[in-house]
């Protein structure tokens, strides 16, 4: 639902023509027939709030966030968490993810082989 707001909003913003948008449309179809899908189960919704009560995030954000950390069973280090979404990537971050596309407000630096 995220991706797909995203492309709506630069769609009617026309940031993205028509054609791209169905480009982009078609490829987020394809990963969508091929993703493992976390459902909001009440582990879910408990580590949500938890979430919630140290980041300063909305409803949805907390979710997704949750529904990554039971995916990866709380092991976050070196694991991808894509958003654009800043107070998300934050909270990311601050969980352990390395959030991509990778930027350097929110990650340390690597440190020097």
């Amino acid at each position: 639902m995220e991706c797909m707001s995203a492309l709506l909003s630069a769609h009617r913003q026309d940031r993205l023509s028509p054609v791209d948008f169905q480009k982009a449309r078609s490829a987020l179809e394809h990963l969508r027939a091929r993703i493992f899908e976390v459902q909001p189960t009440e582990e879910v919704r408990a580590r949500a709030l938890r979430i919630l009560s140290v980041h300063p995030l909305r409803a949805a954000g907390a979710f997704e966030l949750a529904a990554a950390l039971i995916w990866c069973r709380e092991r976050t280090h070196g694991v991808g968490f894509v958003s654009l979404d800043a107070p998300l990537r934050l909270a990311a971050v601050l969980e352990g993810f390395r959030v991509l596309p990778y930027a350097d407000e929110v990650h340390e630096p690597d440190p020097e082989p």
